[in-house]
C-alpha cells in the first residue's frame, strides 16, 4: 500500500530488508552495460556494413559473436545469493547451489580474498560472488550480514524438552 522507496525499521519491513538479495554493488549494472552494447554494437555494425566483405553470412556471424558475448557478459551479471528463512541460494557464473543454514559452518572474506566463501559441513568451501571485496564497504556490510543471518538461522532448533 505505497511503502515507497524509504525502508522501514520495524515489523515485516525490517524482516524483508533482512532477507534481500545479494548482488555485487557495481559489478551486476556493469555486466549487463556490456552485454547490452555488446549485443546492440555488433547488430548495429552487422547492420551498417557496407562493402564487398558485408555478404549476408558475415553479417549473421557478427551478430551470432555479439549475442554469445551478451550472454557471457549477462551470466556474469546474474551472480547473487538468494536468502530466506529455510536457507541460501548462491547463484555463480557457471553454478548455482542451494544451501540450508545449518550447512553453512562459517564466512571469510579475508583481505586478499575478491569475494566471501563459506565453509561448509561437508568439508566443501563454496564462493558467493555476490558479496565482493571490490564494493568497499558495502561488501563488508553485505558479509557481516550474511554472518548476522547465519548466526540466527544457521543451528538448528533445539527439540522441546518438556
Amino acid at each position: 500500500m505505497g511503502a515507497g522507496s524509504g525502508s522501514s525499521a520495524i515489523g515485516r519491513g525490517r524482516r524483508d530488508d533482512h532477507f534481500r538479495t545479494f548482488r555485487g554493488r557495481f559489478g551486476t549494472p556493469t555486466a549487463y552495460g556490456i552485454a547490452l552494447l555488446f549485443a546492440g554494437g555488433c547488430t548495429f555494425v552487422a547492420l551498417a556494413a557496407s562493402g564487398p566483405g558485408a555478404d549476408a553470412a558475415n553479417r549473421i556471424a557478427i551478430i551470432v559473436f555479439g549475442l554469445l558475448g551478451a550472454l557471457v557478459a549477462w551470466r556474469f551479471g546474474a551472480v547473487r545469493a538468494v536468502p530466506d528463512p529455510s536457507g541460501l541460494t548462491v547463484v555463480n557464473y557457471a553454478t548455482s547451489r542451494r544451501l540450508a543454514w545449518p550447512e553453512i559452518v562459517t564466512v571469510r572474506f579475508g583481505p586478499n580474498d575478491p569475494w566471501v566463501h563459506l565453509d561448509l559441513a561437508d568439508g566443501d568451501v563454496l564462493a558467493v560472488m555476490g558479496i565482493q571485496r571490490a564494493d568497499g564497504e558495502h561488501g563488508m556490510a553485505e558479509a557481516r550480514r550474511l554472518v548476522a543471518l547465519i548466526a540466527e538461522l544457521g543451528e538448528a532448533a533445539e527439540p522441546d524438552q518438556r
